[in-house]
């Protein structure tokens, strides 16, 4: 549930966007305003600071506060994404391993890898789960914890599921050394090399490792940045080609960050059941909303036996401790075998650590203020593209997680920009390693869960400026090989 002053800043907003107060106009004082929402004083100089934080309003000494006379601009989101209609071996990833391996050099800014900055993450409580847990199981931690994984911390998750739409008993659940383990493993036990997967476009560039790596074949499916992926194109797709699994994300996808409404996941369901077509549901940021109410899972409407959910932990709480799961259904025997033959054994302690900061209670309180602040960063984020990009620039508007994805002038090469941007000791996520076929050349993708501070705001009008830049460079001079 939000607090108090987030309403009364969120009223404020509203009536800011129905016109109520213009461009230039005071907004009434503290104590006239404590009056009409019959909050404290306190409340109101808190839901102040957040509308100034946010770019809403700006403060004038001895006067009060007055809605910004040139408010940062909102660019409109990209529109229905158009990939290959035909199915393909991905290539050209090579480029994420560069870009991932930057979130280890403390002088970049790190707007390319989907990593959460320490300073939101829960890492003192974890510390002290870590700590109990060693001293309270000792010599047990030297052991392997053998597939499914440790079961306090499978019961844990079980109960957290019913949040998802999803009643799960505990034996339903496999630990897995992270999501995307969890991503690899479905794969392998729905299809073979050179089958086909239905995937969104763009999609998570991790799908794509784990595709191009076991050979398979991606097909890209239009996808809409609010509502998620076409299932008008989906449903032409299954009857065109022998699709042997789809591949979704359809909670605050990565890199558009769209969600399937309700409505849509049961047509999905239903669309694949009658296929008799397995779905690998990537929920990782299924926690991570903004409004009150966690989605529901893809597996909340229809026979769970015939979907893999797959998350973890690792955008919400801690990266470095590589917990996930895996609910396979009807293939949680082949799951749990290349699980074992796969990486043996999760590390024990971190499962003990996850099960004992989930038992406490902590995760519950810290998701009420990440999610808050991951709403926060991703405004500031965007304003700043609307501040300092060209004016054709979109942005996606997204309802959770932390990414968003923008799409340049067309004359901008990502892939330049890229490379341009790592000498300046800034990382994002061009918009070719988001499709198995290097398309969305001017598009890129940035994390936004990275405090905002003058280097975030510098390292912004440094991309800006380059954008522009290269909006202007003649044809010859403006684009990279991947």
């Amino acid at each position: 549930m939000d607090k108090l002053y987030e309403n009364i800043a969120r009223q404020l907003t509203e009536r800011i966007d129905q016109g109520l107060y213009l461009p230039g106009d005071r907004i009434p004082g503290v104590r006239k305003l404590s009056q009409q929402f019959n909050v404290s004083i306190s409340t109101v100089v808190q839901a102040q600071r957040l509308l100034e934080d946010e770019g809403r309003i700006e403060a004038r000494p001895r006067s009060g506060y007055y809605v910004r006379t040139q408010p940062w601009p909102v660019p409109a989101p990209p529109a229905l994404s158009r990939p290959s209609k035909k199915p393909t071996p991905v290539t050209g990833q090579e480029l994420v391993l560069r870009l991932v391996q930057t979130t280890n050099e403390a002088d970049f800014v790190q707007l390319g890898a989907a990593v959460p900055h320490s300073s939101f993450l829960p890492a003192r409580a974890i510390q002290r789960s870590l700590s109990s847990m060693a001293r309270k199981y000792g010599n047990e931690l030297s052991t392997y914890q053998f597939p499914p994984g440790n079961p306090e911390l499978r019961r844990q998750i079980a109960r957290r599921m019913v949040e998802a739409g999803c009643q799960t008993r505990p034996d339903d659940v496999i630990i897995t050394s992270g999501c995307q383990e969890a991503l690899t493993l479905c794969l392998q036990t729905v299809a073979n090399p050179g089958d086909i997967i239905a995937i969104e476009s763009p999609a998570f560039y991790g799908l794509l490792q784990a595709i191009e790596v076991l050979g398979m074949k991606a097909l890209e499916i239009p996808t809409d940045p609010h509502t998620g992926i076409s299932l008008a194109a989906l449903s032409l797709a299954l009857e065109k080609w022998p699709v042997k699994a789809c591949a979704l994300v359809p909670n605050f996808s990565n890199p558009l960050g769209c969600t399937l409404p309700d409505e849509n996941k049961q047509a999905l369901a239903d669309l694949l059941a009658q296929s008799d077509i397995p779905l690998i549901e990537d929920d990782i940021y299924g926690d991570l909303g903004f409004t009150a109410g966690r989605p529901h899972a893809v597996s909340a409407f229809c026979n769970k036996q015939q979907v893999l959910y797959c998350s973890s932990f690792s955008k919400s709480l801690s990266p470095g401790l590589r917990i996930g799961w895996v609910i396979p259904g009807k293939y949680r025997e082949q799951i749990e075998y290349r699980k074992y033959v796969t990486s043996l054994a999760t590390p024990t302690l971190p499962q003990y650590a996850i099960a004992d900061f989930l038992q406490q209670g902590g995760y519950d309180r810290y998701l009420r203020q990440v999610r808050r602040d991951y709403q926060r960063q991703v405004s500031l984020m965007t304003r700043a593209v609307g501040k300092y990009f060209p004016q054709e620039t979109r942005v996606t508007q997204p309802q959770g997680g932390f990414v968003i994805w923008i799409e340049l002038p067309k004359k901008v090469d990502s892939l330049l920009l890229c490379q341009q941007a790592l000498a300046q000791r800034i990382s994002i996520a061009p918009g070719p390693i988001f499709s198995a076929t290097g398309k969305y050349r001017h598009f890129i993708r940035l994390n936004c869960a990275q405090p905002w501070d003058e280097a975030l705001e510098k390292a912004m009008i440094t991309l800006g400026r380059m954008v522009h830049e290269l909006n202007t460079l003649r044809q010859g001079k403006r684009s990279v090989t991947l």
